[in-house]
């Protein structure tokens, strides 16, 4: 039976980056897009063996912004793809295939040829609906362009489209998240995906917060914001399946949730993160180092080649992590807690061969007594204190 995983694409490209955002992304990177993209290929194309092997079963395009770049690049890395694994007798219509688009960077051709080379799932960052709000966090578009983009989506015929959301923005009231949850549930979206602002080092946005231009709000109207939009979107039929995930039923992200279920992945582009045979290894995050490698080098880090130069540095991918089983089994417990059904003891006992109950019985007795998790016959998971609370329990597993 084939291995079962998905594939991760990054494009770091934008057209400005957002005051908040930490990811490997560029806005002065325009030239060299062409030759981005066909170190993309090459590097796909040196994981024949590994993807021809397996059974693909997501692929997510991620950024960056990848509808900044033109269409007919996303196609040629789709089409990279279909030629390894159909010639593989599968089916691509069968696999969930995602891009990430943001308002202002698409058009009608460009929607248009996303869903005629299969991608069948879309990601729209609206992160709120306030026009004044938006420019606050450095997004380049306005509410007007998201709902136009939403709508030609569906003209064009996508059915599984996701919207982002963000809590905790300086100046956001609970009032403008009232106004964005009945805006966005106005249009039905399958997947409603809701993040609180988590300020990163070197943003724009620390500085902005440490200058006192901006504030944030406290943790409790924070905790107000999130536990409207939990009781909101689950009173719509939405189900809360993971921390900051809500879809209709049937719409879970099979990407997202297989990373959260420990399945492996290959991720391609530069800072792309990968997971394969309990390894964690990444691209390089250095833009010129990716596009100036040769197909040898590509070919140099695959596994096992990675492994047996572990120990040279200057390579394109580095590995951050060789689990061991401990490593694995606290990453899963992890992980699993990120989702509400949390982590099944059946399922766990079948992966490892132990009882999650007894194997961490001194952190799920310290997160009992503080109300955090709860077990019920085969089911680990966070209470509503918990949910609320996450770090805390998460942190017991690292």
């Amino acid at each position: 039976m084939k291995k079962e995983i998905g594939i991760y694409i990054h494009i770091p490209f934008c057209i400005k980056k957002c005051y908040y955002c930490d990811f490997i992304s560029f806005s002065d990177k325009k030239e060299d897009e062409e030759k981005y993209f066909e170190k993309l290929k090459q590097e796909i194309i040196s994981q024949k063996e590994i993807l021809e092997k397996s059974n693909i079963t997501t692929i997510y395009i991620g950024g960056g912004t990848p509808s900044s770049t033109k269409s007919k690049n996303i196609a040629e890395i789709i089409n990279t793809v279909k030629e390894i694994i159909v010639e593989n007798n599968k089916n691509f219509k069968e696999i969930e295939t995602t891009i990430e688009i943001n308002p202002g960077t698409v058009t009608k051709e460009k929607l248009e040829e996303y869903y005629n080379i299969g991608i069948n799932r879309i990601s729209i960052g609206v992160q709120c609906v306030q026009d004044k709000l938006l420019k606050t966090i450095g997004r380049i578009h306005n509410y007007k362009e998201f709902l136009d983009t939403y709508l030609l989506a569906r003209k064009i015929g996508f059915k599984n489209i996701n919207i982002d959301l963000m809590i905790g923005l300086p100046t956001q009231t609970i009032e403008d998240i009232k106004e964005s949850i009945e805006k966005i549930l106005e249009l039905k979206p399958e997947h409603i995906s809701v993040y609180s602002l988590i300020v990163e080092e070197n943003t724009k946005m620390e500085k902005l917060i440490e200058n006192g231009e901006l504030q944030l709000p406290d943790e409790e109207l924070e905790r107000m914001e999130y536990n409207y939009v939990k009781n909101k979107l689950e009173l719509a039929g939405y189900e809360h399946y993971e921390i900051s995930n809500f879809a209709q039923k049937g719409y879970y992200s099979k990407h997202n949730f297989n990373c959260w279920k420990q399945k492996e992945y290959i991720g391609f582009g530069v800072s792309a993160h990968s997971y394969y045979e309990n390894i964690r290894f990444s691209n390089t995050e250095k833009f010129s180092k990716y596009i100036n490698a040769s197909i040898e080098d590509f070919k140099a880090c695959n596994i096992p080649n990675l492994i047996k130069n572990i120990k040279e540095k200057d390579k394109i991918k580095i590995i951050e992590e060789i689990q061991q089983k401990e490593d694995k089994e606290k990453e899963y417990m992890l992980l699993g807690l990120r989702t509400l059904k949390g982590v099944s003891i059946s399922e766990f006992k079948h992966k490892f061969g132990e009882n999650p109950i007894y194997l961490f019985r001194k952190e799920l007795e310290e997160l009992i007594n503080e109300n955090l998790v709860e077990i019920d016959l085969d089911d680990i998971r966070l209470t509503r204190k918990g949910l609320d609370l996450a770090n805390i329990a998460w942190e017991k597993f690292v």
